[in-house]
C-alpha cells in the first residue's frame, strides 16, 4: 500500500497534468447582473480576449437578481474545476454581505479570487435641469430642501444605494431613495426628470453625459478623468470618503486548483496588456487593473471591512 506522502505526490502530479491540459472545453463566466451593465461589458471585453489566449471560448452567462446574490450563489456551488468563473465585484462581494442580514454565499470563503480586471470610477449625475452646477451648490440645495429631491439606485442595498446613503451621511443631507431593478431604469427616469439624482458609474452613464442628457457633478477617481476633464473628483470637492472607484474582478469557486487559478491569472494579465483591450476598457471610462491572486484576495477582504464600517457608521438597517 503506498504511503501518505506517495499519495500526495501522485495527487500533485495529477493536478498539474489536469492544469496542463486545461482548458479542454469552453469556460462559462457567470455575470450576476443583467446584460448591458458595467459588469457585463467588462466581462465580455476581457472574456473574449482570454478565450483567444486560452484557445477555448469564454461564454458569458447572465444570472441577475438580488443585487448580484443570485448569480454569485449559483457560481459558488459549481464544480471547482476551472470551467465556471464568476465576476467578483464590489457590489456583490463587499457591499451585499454587509447590508443583508444573510447572503446565500460567503464572499471570502466560497470563492477563489483570480484577479481584478478594472477599476471603475463612480459618478454623481443629475438631470440637466437641476439647478446645482457643482457639489457645493448641490449640497446647499439639498440642505435647504430636505427630502424634496430623489435619487435612484439599482435596488435596495446595492452599491449605488449605499453610495447615496454614504453621501447623505457625509454631508448631513436627506433625499428620497427610489430603488429600481437595475441602473438602466434609474438613469432613464433621471433623464426624464422623474428623479433628479443617480450615484452611478462611468461606463453606464458616459453616453448620457456625452449626449448632455445627464450632468456630472463629481467622480470617484484618484485623479480627474480624461473622459471628463472638467469634472472634479469627490476629494477635490471636499468629500474624500466618497472618492473610491469600484472594482470589478474575476473569481472561481473555492477549491479550484492553484495551477488552474495561476493559468487564469496569467491569461488575465495578458488580456489586460493587449492594446485593443486597454482601449475598449478605457473607452468605457474604466481603468485596466490586473492584480496578483493574493492582492485581489486582500482587496476583497479589505473592502468587506470598509463597507462594514460604513454600514455601522450610517446605522443602516440591514435588509432581509
Amino acid at each position: 500500500m503506498p504511503s501518505f506522502a506517495a499519495i500526495l505526490a501522485i495527487a500533485a502530479v495529477a493536478t498539474h497534468a489536469h492544469a496542463d491540459s486545461y482548458p479542454s472545453k469552453p469556460i462559462k463566466l457567470i455575470v450576476p447582473y443583467a446584460a448591458g451593465g458595467t459588469t457585463d461589458i467588462l466581462a465580455r471585453i476581457v472574456g473574449t480576449k482570454m478565450g483567444a489566449i486560452l484557445a477555448q471560448p469564454v461564454v458569458v452567462e447572465n444570472r441577475p437578481g438580488a443585487g448580484g446574490a443570485v448569480g454569485s450563489a449559483y457560481a459558488a456551488k459549481q464544480p471547482a474545476d476551472g470551467y465556471t468563473l464568476v465576476m467578483e465585484v464590489e457590489s456583490s462581494h463587499a457591499v451585499n454581505p454587509n447590508v443583508y442580514v444573510k447572503t446565500p454565499y460567503d464572499p471570502v470563503k466560497d470563492f477563489a479570487p483570480i484577479s481584478n480586471l478594472a477599476d471603475v470610477p463612480n459618478v454623481l449625475v443629475v438631470n440637466p435641469s437641476f439647478p446645482a452646477t457643482d457639489v457645493a451648490s448641490f449640497i446647499k440645495l439639498l440642505k435647504a430642501n430636505p427630502g424634496k429631491y430623489s435619487f435612484g439606485s439599482s435596488g435596495n442595498g446595492g452599491l449605488s444605494h449605499m453610495n447615496g446613503e454614504l453621501f447623505m451621511s457625509e454631508t448631513g443631507t436627506r433625499m428620497l431613495h427610489v430603488p429600481y431593478k437595475g441602473l438602466g431604469p434609474a438613469l432613464n427616469d433621471a433623464v426624464a426628470g422623474q428623479i433628479q439624482v443617480v450615484f452611478d458609474n462611468i461606463p453606464s452613464s458616459s453616453g448620457l453625459i456625452q449626449g448632455k442628457r445627464l450632468k456630472p457633478l463629481a467622480v470617484a477617481a484618484r485623479q480627474r478623468l480624461k473622459l471628463l476633464p472638467d469634472v472634479p473628483t469627490y476629494a477635490e470637492a471636499g468629500l474624500p470618503a466618497m472618492n473610491n472607484p469600484s472594482w470589478f474582478g474575476l473569481g472561481a469557486p473555492a477549491g479550484t486548483p492553484d495551477a488552474i487559478l495561476d493559468k487564469l491569472n496569467d491569461a488575465v494579465r495578458q488580456a489586460l496588456a493587449d492594446p485593443e483591450v486597454i482601449a475598449a476598457i478605457e473607452k468605457q471610462g474604466a481603468i485596466p487593473a490586473w492584480t496578483s491572486r493574493k492582492a485581489f484576495a486582500d482587496l476583497i477582504r479589505n473592502q468587506n471591512q470598509h463597507w462594514k464600517r460604513v454600514v455601522d457608521k450610517i446605522q443602516f438597517a440591514k435588509l432581509q
